[in-house]
This record gives structure tokens, sequence and C-alpha cells, in this order.
């Protein structure tokens, strides 16, 4: 009763197909390869060059990208802070009136 049934495999329907037979092949050998041209060297130089006037940029950047990650972490705590201190007055009130509604 609490046995599964397990489906009957299905025979297959119309023409069934021997395999095929696989044939050897004979190897042979093939032309060799010539080797590649040898390239010439490129000459060694840096790709980027950095300037007195380029290395004051990167470091504005730099300052400038700190500035504004800062301001935003600050911002974020801030936010956070007034919240809290908004919950807290919020509580403080609830306490107060439902200790004045119990002494009644």
């Amino acid at each position: 009763m609490l046995r599964p049934k397990l489906p009957a495999m299905p025979q297959p329907t119309g023409q069934v197909t021997p395999p095929a037979v696989v044939e050897p092949t004979s190897i042979t050998q093939g032309l060799p390869v010539p080797p590649p041209a040898p390239v010439a060297p490129t000459p060694a130089r840096p790709t980027v060059q950095l300037t007195p006037g380029t290395a004051l940029a990167l470091v504005g950047g730099g300052t400038a990208v700190v500035l504004v990650v800062g301001a935003v972490l600050v911002s974020m705590l801030l936010a956070v802070a007034v919240t809290a201190t908004s919950v807290a007055v919020c509580a403080v009130v609830l306490r107060s009136l439902l200790t004045t509604e119990r002494k009644r």
C-alpha cells in the first residue's frame, strides 16, 4: 500500500537501427610548420609620464574624493544621531504619559 509505483520503461517504437561501424584510418605526416618571424622589440619607454602638474592634479583629486566621502559619512552619522535622539524623546514622553494615566 505504501510502496511507490515505479514507472515501466517504455519500449522504443518504430524502426531501430544498429550502431554504425567505425573504420580505422591511416595517419599521414604533414608538412613542418616554419618558425614564426622575429618581431622587432618595442622601445622601453613608460606609457604614463608623471609631470609635476599631473602629480599635483592627482593629489588634488584624491583630496577632493576624501573630503566628499568624509562629508557623506559625517552627514549619515548626524542623521543617525538625530533619529536616535528623537526616538529617545518620544520614549520619554510616552513613558511619562503612561505613568500619569496609571496614577489616576
